[in-house]
């Protein structure tokens, strides 16, 4: 296995989720209308935690296996129960095609983290 490869891409992979966890918890009650859910803010910021959670876990290996697959299950949440509903529903064409650059960038974000978590499940 190509070590540096595998440290690259494994702090490639987390800055986002850093970022967006950050984000979450910075500008959290701006986000909640985006919360198709009852309880509006809280989950903007349980979601922010949990981003910034794996992006620890992935950066340090701890608990990595575990903390991916928890992400992709997370992303594929936001692509069913927001991008998807924002593709059906936009006023218009440009909001669709916003949506559905959500719904692939969250999608591709689950495929790498369910990657990630293979390669962590082969560690003894």
């Amino acid at each position: 296995m190509n070590v540096p490869l595998l440290v690259m891409g494994r702090v490639f992979f987390m800055i986002p989720f850093l970022v967006f966890g950050i984000m979450h918890l910075m500008a959290g009650e701006q986000m909640a209308g985006m919360v198709p859910i009852p309880g509006g803010v809280i989950w903007i910021y349980i979601t922010g935690i949990a981003q910034i959670a794996a992006a620890i876990s992935i950066l340090t290996g701890k608990q990595t296996r575990l903390a991916c697959i928890l992400l992709a299950l997370l992303m594929l949440i936001y692509v069913v129960t927001m991008h998807i509903p924002g593709m059906m529903h936009a006023a218009n064409q440009a909001a669709s095609q916003a949506s559905m650059s959500a719904a692939l960038k969250d999608l591709g974000l689950a495929g790498g983290a369910l990657i990630l978590a293979y390669v962590h499940s082969n560690k003894a």
